[in-house]
């Protein structure tokens, strides 16, 4: 389920996203790819590095505002 008025169509290349199931968070990260006609969603995780595939049937996405830099 994608909330916050997003949908996959408008979900782009480097958006920031928050990935949530059942209130807990389970990803976060940038999206590396999106394929429109399929409602999929490719993610690198901030946590792991790992590139991570969105299932928006089964997760709850949120646009996020980038992440500030360290420094």
């Amino acid at each position: 389920m994608i909330t916050d008025k997003v949908q996959t169509v408008r979900i782009q290349l480097g958006d920031h996203i928050e990935a949530w199931h059942n209130g807990k968070l389970f990803h976060k990260g940038r999206v590396t790819d999106v394929v429109h006609s399929l409602d999929l969603i490719w993610i690198r995780d901030a946590r792991t590095g790992a590139r991570k595939l969105l299932d928006p049937d089964a997760l709850e996405i949120i646009k996020v505002a980038a992440p500030q830099a360290a420094g």
